[in-house]
């Protein structure tokens, strides 16, 4: 399997996994409050309506206060904003019915490219890149909003995939940002994390010059940080606070170092 035919299939998966979730959705659980401020777990079903119907040619629809509001960051916070509020207006059924106009769409789309197209230059959320990049933060953008949905409902699941494996992998793969950057760790310091669970891993990290990702946990970490998978997540996604899951987190070593690693772990709100 290439990595274009991995990627293009599991965010197909997870387009598919989200539609499966929601049509077994009763009227509650349609206007249930997601984590995602401001929003409900029908919303986050408009949102990926909204960024897949942009990402299709549609124009996104005016909404000249977006950016004011109190839940939204930045500009592709507002352009959310701008698709969800557009979208609210339909009930259950005809949400569902644009869902899955757009993903037959963005799924004909996809597999329609070429290698060359797919791994072209690109823009991307996170700045220059390729359509590939890109790709890969909609199936972790995706994942995590199944995470939401799974959330707002007390439904957990979604961890034995190939798109939460690469949901993970771009999480993980911030480590040292966060530990170096964020969390300002010490130079010469080492922090492992331990996903335990699905998805779970063991990723050191050391600081030096920049913080790194090591292939190898150290014996005697600095710190050590032990969570499920899922959970670190949520805390990646700003979704929780480090002091609401406390009792989840073991944090061996130092103290002072592993609260702030937590406290920096919230990279997308």
């Amino acid at each position: 399997m290439t990595e274009r035919e991995r990627i293009t299939g599991a965010l197909v998966a997870q387009w598919q996994a989200i539609r499966a979730l929601a049509a077994g959705f009763d009227a509650a659980q349609w206007t249930a409050p997601s984590p995602c401020p401001g929003w409900r777990t029908r919303d986050v079903i408009a949102h990926i309506v909204g960024t897949e119907s942009t990402l299709a040619g549609a124009e996104p629809p005016e909404l000249p206060d977006a950016a004011a509001r109190a839940h939204v960051h930045n500009e592709i916070g507002a352009l959310n904003e701008r698709w969800v509020e557009h979208l609210r207006p339909l009930s259950p059924a005809e949400l569902l019915e644009r869902y899955d106009a757009v993903i037959g769409a963005r799924t004909a789309a996809l597999t329609a490219m070429t290698d060359a197209e797919f791994d072209a230059p690109s823009w991307t959320p996170e700045g220059p890149g390729t359509y590939a990049r890109f790709m890969r933060i909609r199936i972790f953008d995706c994942w995590m909003h199944e995470q939401d949905l799974r959330t707002a409902i007390g439904r957990p699941g979604g961890t034995d995939t190939t798109a939460g494996e690469i949901a993970i992998e771009e999480m993980t793969g911030k480590l040292g940002y966060i530990v170096g950057k964020r969390a300002a760790a010490p130079a010469r310091s080492t922090v492992t994390v331990v996903l335990t669970g699905g998805l779970g891993r063991t990723v050191p990290v050391l600081v030096e010059d920049r913080a790194r990702i090591l292939e190898t946990a150290p014996d005697d970490p600095t710190v050590t940080l032990t969570l499920p998978a899922p959970l670190f997540a949520r805390l990646y996604g700003g979704r929780v606070t480090p002091a609401e899951v406390a009792d989840s987190v073991g944090i061996g070593g130092d103290q002072l170092l592993g609260h702030r690693v937590l406290d920096a772990l919230a990279i997308t709100m």
